[in-house]
């Protein structure tokens, strides 16, 4: 029987707090599809506020605003959108884009800090010359932060500059904030400042923030026209949603000030991780909540027994290839669970008895490598 649980797989595992179960329990509700769900409309109105823009629309998931804004802004089937090779849109979302919308993207290569190279993205906007051949270049994608590099974070000199090329090639701008108010917090910049060149914006609300469900779409109120439109064709309609907004409005009235924290645990597992032989962390480049970490080659432990000995004392990551796996940090992420990850990890590769900070991990058994 493992003795505790610390699931570090993602910021998405974590619980409603009881102040969210509270609040769900007695939100003010009405019919969402209608637009008259008060408790709906007043998270919509406040992640519009802070995001600078006019309006928002709550959604079921990132995936279903990334899906709708890229959608708004590509009308017409065969249009094309301009986009990270590594990005969450690209890679993670089942090729929604293409399958359901008929919008062709075009990557070009993320940097290892998550931008792309502001040349490239001007070499991969289509001339209008081609249009017999060529689809029709609509849109520009960033995202911030950007989950693939690490959780790095864009700066908003950087996405100002992506602006200004999409507008003087007269394209929009979405930006996947799935993270975004971890970036802002990272940076020290407001939220609206580091979107003010986005014509859209889909924030998660259930990643950092530890909403149990949702994400809010942002733009000019005929944007969010057009997206409600879409969002019914997709089923993503609900009734009395004000009960999940309820809990919504919670996290993002109480766990914004708590990223920091996150942030500093994942610097400090990073470090812990670094000095452990075998594993290699580039702390650098952990600058919000999220940590890769590489089994070095040549190590005596293979990555499936790593995982295998974490979970068998409890502690969950994301395997990301055959050497590699993700670890995600969030809010009911302790300082003393850190502690006991890191034990847990010095125990796998020593299979020695360890103590870091006040708690231990032994093992009865003797550990074989292969």
């Amino acid at each position: 029987m493992v003795a505790r649980t610390v699931d570090l797989r993602s910021d998405t595992v974590t619980k409603p707090t009881e102040t969210m179960r509270a609040a769900m329990a007695t939100a003010e509700v009405d019919d969402d599809v209608l637009g008259a769900d008060p408790t709906a409309f007043r998270l919509e109105s406040e992640v519009a506020k802070i995001t600078g823009k006019e309006a928002g629309l709550f959604v079921s998931s990132g995936t279903m605003g990334n899906l709708i804004s890229v959608l708004v802004h590509c009308d017409i089937r065969g249009s094309e959108v301009i986009l990270g090779d590594n990005s969450h849109i690209h890679i993670y979302e089942n090729g929604g884009i293409s399958t359901i919308g008929g919008v062709h993207p075009r990557p070009v290569k993320n940097n290892e800090d998550g931008t792309m190279d502001i040349d490239s993205i001007e070499v991969a906007i289509r001339d209008p010359r081609g249009e017999l051949v060529f689809p029709t270049t609509k849109l520009i994608c960033l995202e911030n932060s950007h989950a693939n590099s690490g959780g790095r974070c864009l700066s908003a000199e950087y996405t100002d500059r992506v602006g200004d090329l999409a507008k003087k090639n007269g394209l929009k701008l979405h930006i996947d904030g799935a993270r975004i108010f971890n970036a802002s917090v990272a940076l020290g910049v407001p939220v609206q400042r580091l979107v003010q060149a986005a014509d859209s914006v889909s924030v998660c609300l259930s990643k950092g923030l530890g909403a149990p469900v949702g994400s809010v779409i942002v733009g000019s109120k005929s944007f969010i026209t057009k997206a409600r439109r879409l969002r019914k064709t997709l089923g993503g309609g609900m009734r009395q949603v004000g009960f999940i907004c309820a809990a919504a409005f919670v996290a993002l009235k109480e766990n914004v000030e708590k990223l920091d924290g996150d942030h500093k645990k994942a610097k400090e597992l990073a470090e812990g991780l670094t000095q452990i032989k075998g594993l290699k962390v580039d702390v650098a480049a952990v600058e919000t909540n999220i940590i890769y970490v590489d089994i070095v080659e040549g190590s005596k432990i293979t990555a499936e027994k790593l995982y295998k000995n974490l979970e068998e004392h409890g502690v969950l990551v994301m395997p990301k290839g055959l050497s590699r796996m993700r670890i995600v940090l969030h809010h009911q992420i302790s300082s003393s669970d850190v502690h006991y990850t890191l034990s847990c990890f010095q125990q796998a590769f020593t299979g020695m008895h360890q103590e870091i900070g006040s708690y231990s991990i032994s093992t009865s058994r003797d550990v074989s490598y292969a």
